[in-house]
């Protein structure tokens, strides 16, 4: 058996799971917060959970404490039963269209790509770095949250600018969410015993980030996330769309001369937070929304911006036949997940209500009897697809020999 590492370095910390392969068990998982204040904390065996608080000021110590601690709970007996690690990398351009094996080069672009997401792509190559440096045995894979949707067509993910912009500096609609997206649409069409590509399928990823997407014949028609996951839906503190002139109109009337204050606005400051002046977590919104108004009007927006983009891809593909919630509040809230499909029933989309209120943490089927659409609840699994995708070309390199 091969043990694997799926690693998600953020800006602030080192996210990671541990799993045994091919049998797809969870061996551990962990999380340090690289702060002066450092926490670290990591689940493993039956319930069992260890934390610490040990001073980590840079990455490198926190693989290193990462890979020690693996050792000290007895996660592995030796670090070289880890045969492959996979890193979740934010943006891959037009680059990257699938899973990769990182060498010399392929760190080089991924750095290269630091200005498509500034506050990851040069974290996560730091991190891969020292993994390559700490582990020189292993197979180091990039598995890219923009790769799935390289199969948009034009017509889909160029913003109506001259387009010598895109010529020469790329800018165009990447997306997000593509690994969560590929595990859950593979997920719904095995629950469905259907190829995927024969379904008409629009997944909701509602979390603190939200991304809808239309797949068709089993690729990426269109998603909502664009040039960075900044637009789209309203979010956790993102706003989504917004007319680009309220930038240029909120400078001046906040006497902000730094346009990255403005955005940093837009993306921590702003969507349910912003609205509801109280949380970003709907599940506070939701405690609130009887006797606060704005905690209602935030819900209430959350929801009317998803219904639209539903509509408009189920437009775009000519009608839709699977619908899929996933992620945190996809997986977890039945009322937003009832308030969306109560605005679908046009589509002939309905959910059973009982169904809806008694799913928790499995994926499951909420789909009405008299449904004309397939309705799902998927947990994503983002780790898992990683370490899959590093199996597979730990397979084609073993053929390749």
């Amino acid at each position: 058996m091969a043990k694997v590492l799926s690693i998600n370095a953020g800006s602030s910390s080192l996210k990671w799971k541990l799993f045994e392969m091919p049998s797809e068990r969870q061996l551990a998982e962990g999380a340090t917060d690289i702060l002066k204040q450092s926490t670290v904390k990591i689940k493993y065996g039956t319930d069992q959970v260890y934390e610490s608080a040990t001073p980590i000021c840079n990455y490198r110590d926190a693989v290193a404490n990462l890979l020690s601690n693996l050792q000290t709970l007895g996660l592995v007996q030796n670090l070289d039963e880890i045969t492959g690690i996979g890193h979740r990398v934010v943006a891959g351009g037009e680059l990257f269209s699938a899973p990769i094996v990182i060498d010399d080069r392929v760190l080089a672009q991924i750095r290269a790509l630091r200005d498509y997401a500034p506050l990851h792509n040069p974290v996560e190559a730091d991190c891969i770095a020292i993994f390559r440096k700490m582990m020189p045995w292993a197979l180091e894979v990039a598995v890219f949250d923009t790769a799935f949707h390289q199969t948009m067509k034009p017509v889909n993910y160029l913003y109506s600018i001259p387009y010598e912009y895109y010529q020469k500096y790329g800018v165009r609609k990447y997306g997000a969410h593509g690994t969560s997206v590929r595990y859950v649409s593979a997920h719904a069409a095995k629950m469905l015993r259907k190829p995927l590509a024969q379904m008409r399928m629009i997944v909701m990823h509602l979390g603190a980030g939200s991304s809808i997407t239309a797949i068709q014949n089993g690729q990426s028609v269109d998603t909502s996330m664009g040039f960075t996951p900044l637009s789209g839906v309203t979010m956790g503190t993102r706003s989504g769309d917004v007319d680009v002139s309220l930038i240029g109109y909120l400078m001046k009337k906040l006497a902000i001369t730094d346009v990255d204050q403005m955005i940093d606005i837009l993306n921590t400051e702003s969507g349910l937070r912003g609205i509801s002046g109280i949380s970003h977590d709907v599940r506070d919104l939701e405690a609130a929304a009887p006797t606060n108004p704005r905690a209602k009007l935030a819900l209430d927006i959350f929801v009317n911006r998803i219904v639209k983009y539903v509509g408009a891809y189920a437009a775009l593909m000519d009608g839709v036949d699977v619908l899929v919630f996933t992620a945190g509040i996809g997986e977890h809230s039945s009322d937003i997940r009832a308030r969306v499909m109560q605005s679908l029933d046009y589509l002939g989309a309905r959910i059973d209500a009982s169904l809806n209120t008694q799913i928790h943490d499995n994926a499951g089927d909420i789909t009405a009897a008299d449904s004309k659409v397939k309705t799902l609840v998927i947990p994503t699994n983002e780790e898992l697809m990683i370490v899959r995708d590093v199996m597979s070309l730990s397979q084609a390199v073993a053929q390749a020999e």
